[in-house]
């Protein structure tokens, strides 16, 4: 079995995140959200990747995961010329997967279960398309599918107005080579994009077979700022606490946190978890809860929660930062203190006085 992640689109809800780059490489806890889909791939057995890249910052992609080496698996590039729709992108994969079964994962798509059960069932069977669905709570927003009595999948629509169902098709596939045939076919839907939930219900209606799994477990779009934000807090409450900073005398932690290496945490610091903050950072401030803190950032004088602070970041603000995104290299200073929250999400390279 092979792999395919798709790392294009222009994060049109996420800007200015994305101005400079695409939106699976911003960070949830400390690691960009597509390597978690790197992550379930390879751990369900498959460690040759095709990334499907386009779009604003597509070399950083590669700048990024390479070869795939460190990472332990094999990557190969191609590159989507612009936005035409899932369908369209699985298509550009043909050659690369030959006869093979393969699995689809979007690249902003976070899932806390694992899938390596549903990929072995995959193989093993007689089926030509398998898919995790999720129940959602607005259902318009998604491919949804509809089932019938007896539990086999009736009818999948994108977005429907009037939802049949509230199980989403998560951006989780398994797909046999006939797909190819089916997108062959398929015309652009009215965004003028190639709709996989279209390719699933033409494999449907043709008699082909598709199975589904349930997630009941924590799934996750990560299409909007908040949606980010909730990802991050779910990751990081459940990671395993470690210190690997030093610390001051005068510091105070409180529940599950993690400090990289070469951290300090200086007098008047405060960490209240979950909080993760990344290697060679300065704090002297209150963090947390639901905070990560990428690494050589440098925050003094300010609390800061529920937010998302990347990497080479400056701030020296006598303010409360929270439910906010700021990207790399960016610089908040303030004098005054008008005891509100600041909520802010910022591009790459952003400089504030408040």
């Amino acid at each position: 079995m092979k792999g395919i992640i798709l790392h294009g689109g222009h994060g049109t809800r996420l800007r200015p995140l994305t101005h400079t780059g695409p939106k699976q490489l911003l960070p949830i806890a400390n690691k960009p959200m597509s390597e978690y889909c790197l992550d379930e791939i390879k751990n369900a057995g498959v460690n040759e990747i095709c990334i499907i890249i386009g779009g604003i910052g597509a070399n950083k992609v590669k700048e990024y995961y390479k070869t795939g080496e460190k990472f332990g698996v094999k990557i190969t590039y191609i590159e989507q010329d612009e936005p035409r729709g899932i369908a369209h992108a699985i298509s550009l994969c043909e050659k690369f997967i030959g006869n093979e079964k393969f699995l689809v994962f979007l690249g902003d798509n976070i899932i806390k279960k694992d899938i390596s059960e549903f990929a072995q069932n995959f193989e093993e069977n007689d089926v030509d398309a398998s898919l995790l669905l999720c129940k959602v709570s607005n259902p318009s927003q998604f491919g949804i599918a509809e089932l019938n009595e007896d539990g086999s999948i009736k009818k999948i629509m994108e977005k429907p107005k009037n939802p049949p169902s509230d199980l989403a098709v998560t951006g989780i596939y398994f797909l046999t080579p006939k797909i190819f045939e089916i997108i062959s076919r398929l015309k652009p839907s009215w965004r003028n994009e190639l709709e996989i939930t279209d390719a699933l219900q033409m494999l449907l209606a043709e008699n082909n077979t598709i199975k589904y799994y349930m997630i009941t477990d924590y799934w996750k779009d990560t299409g909007t700022p908040q949606d980010i934000l909730f990802a991050n807090s779910e990751i990081i409450k459940n990671m395993e606490p470690y210190f690997l900073g030093k610390k001051e005398k005068d510091v105070e932690i409180i529940g599950n946190v993690m400090i990289g290496k070469n951290t300090h945490l200086n007098n008047g610091a405060k960490i209240i978890g979950p909080v993760i903050i990344g290697e060679n950072c300065i704090i002297e401030s209150e963090v947390g809860p639901n905070t990560s803190i990428g690494n050589n950032c440098s925050l003094k004088n300010c609390k800061i929660e529920n937010s998302i602070i990347m990497n080479n970041c400056e701030i020296d603000s006598n303010s409360k930062i929270e439910n906010s995104i700021i990207a790399s290299n960016s610089e908040i200073k303030s004098n005054s203190d008008d005891g509100s929250g600041t909520m802010l999400l910022l591009g790459e390279g952003s400089k504030i006085r408040l």
